[in-house]
């Protein structure tokens, strides 16, 4: 073997270079990634909404020893507690032994909020044989890739006799799904002329969801009745019902493996459940010694907006009474907290490289990644973490063998984007965005590699370790 130059061995010791995971990891390594993956998919197609990540999170925490905590309960060393935010958001907490004022608490929070269409609240109408549902669209989408998929019916509805239903249709093998119609190219020359923004329109993504005339000729609108009347017969709902409803679609694919070597995942939703089960299985499986806080939140994709997004002052109630219970200043435990912002970002795409500036991209299966800031152009609605805390992951990383990278979303002036890290940083807790890169980011279907959500996985376990 010929020996390596000075200036070889120099430049291994000195400069930075990105590890592809698989490359470091063992045979029984690789064969822990793609195990703990299996487990990753099943929550994924169990929990396409917040409310279903919320049950399933909630499952999870009672098989592993959680109990429900509500505000008023008497906290003590050792609990481990989950605290249900409406249904829709779930926070779950270990009450550790240390000094509180001095260490502060451990969190990691997410979302489980996913881009979708949700329906209008007058949403059924009948036109030309087909009925359809009006939608509206939440967060960030290209519309025209929701078109000529299928599409799964998920929520609850409110009905007028004061009882909740639930509904999910279109996951099931024998389940009808649903559709948005796209215009065939013989006649879409003037559509494909539009900017991509215009090629469909917000109003244009309407479901449709039948086309059987209901056997009543002194009806009108026959097919309409005959939705109706299904949705009676199933739910016992009326139209009236669809005003106090929240009722998504989302694609109905399931997650698969990509790939003849199933190194990644394909699903819907990987934004920003592929943070959140690394982070809710990291907690789950903690000793409960350390004083950590697991925050799976709605409403980022719209701004962390209401009563279950992360700017909600229920979560700083819950350190609050943590705190309370360890009898510390809660400024004092604030100070001294550290968050990991667990969401995703931008992975290196070679099919589109001139919006990514390389050597500060994430690149596919080179571990979790550390963005220092997100925002868009010069930083604007970034948290930007310090020189210090960085110094800190870093160094946490690296004695825990954790195969990590760092990255900015993009080129500077390509865009850009925010997570909840600044919703964080504002109550002077020191925190940083960590996460999965992700291919088709806001895609009906998105990429991952398996192997850089086990790193993610392996690097909340540490940060919450005693």
């Amino acid at each position: 073997m010929e020996e390596k130059s000075k200036g070889t061995l120099l430049m291994e010791e000195l400069a930075y270079k990105k590890k592809n995971a698989y490359e470091e990891a063992s045979e029984t390594l690789r064969k822990e990634i793609f195990d703990y993956s299996e487990g990753y998919k099943a929550f994924l197609d169990a929990a396409k909404t917040e409310r279903e990540s919320v049950k399933e999170a909630i499952r999870m925490a009672q098989a592993a020893g959680f109990t429900e905590y509500n505000f008023g309960d008497t906290l003590s060393v050792g609990d481990k507690k989950y605290y249900n935010v409406h249904g829709k958001s779930v926070a779950l907490f270990t009450v550790g032994k240390e000094d509180l004022a001095k260490n502060g608490i451990r969190i990691l929070a997410s979302h489980i909020d996913s881009p979708r269409l949700d329906l209008k609240q007058v949403p059924l109408y009948e036109d030309n044989g087909m009925a359809f549902l009006k939608t509206h669209y939440y967060g960030g989408i290209k519309k025209y890739q929701w078109t000529a998929i299928p599409l799964a019916l998920h929520g609850v509805v409110a009905l007028k006799n004061g009882t909740t239903v639930e509904i999910s249709v279109g996951e099931e093998e024998t389940d009808p799904v649903f559709y948005i119609n796209d215009l065939l190219p013989h006649l879409g020359r003037d559509q494909m002329s539009q900017t991509g923004a215009k090629i469909i329109t917000g109003e244009d993504l309407n479901v449709v969801v039948g086309g059987l005339p209901y056997a009543d000729e002194k009806v009108k609108e026959k097919i309409k009745l005959t939705v109706l009347a299904k949705l009676n017969e199933l739910y016992g709902m009326t139209e009236t019902d669809f005003l106090s409803a929240e009722l998504s679609a989302v694609p109905a694919f399931k997650a698969k493996d990509v790939g003849f070597d199933r190194a990644l995942i394909a699903a819907y939703g990987h934004d920003d459940r592929v943070c959140s089960y690394p982070a809710l299985t990291a907690i789950l499986e903690s000793t409960g010694n350390r004083t950590s806080l697991v925050v799976l939140a709605d409403k980022e994709e719209i701004g962390s907006e209401g009563n279950t997004g992360m700017q909600c002052q229920v979560y700083v109630d819950l350190m609050q009474k943590i705190a309370e219970a360890k009898g510390a200043d809660f400024a004092a435990v604030r100070e001294n907290s550290k968050c990991l912002s667990a969401d995703v970002t931008a992975c290196y795409d070679p099919n589109f490289a001139s919006v990514y500036e390389k050597s500060n991209s994430a690149i596919l299966s080179c571990g979790t990644t550390i963005c220092k800031f997100t925002g868009s152009g010069g930083k604007g609605g970034s948290n930007d973490a310090s020189a210090e805390f960085l110094g800190f992951v870093r160094n946490l990383f690296e004695e825990n063998g954790i195969v990590y990278q760092t990255a900015e979303l993009g080129k500077i002036d390509a865009g850009g984007g925010g997570t909840v890290a600044k919703y964080i940083a504002k109550l002077n807790i020191d925190t940083v965005d960590i996460g999965v890169p992700v291919i088709s980011m806001h895609a009906p279907y998105e990429m991952v590699s398996k192997a850089d959500v086990y790193a993610t996985y392996q690097a909340f376990a540490a940060f919450i370790k005693d």
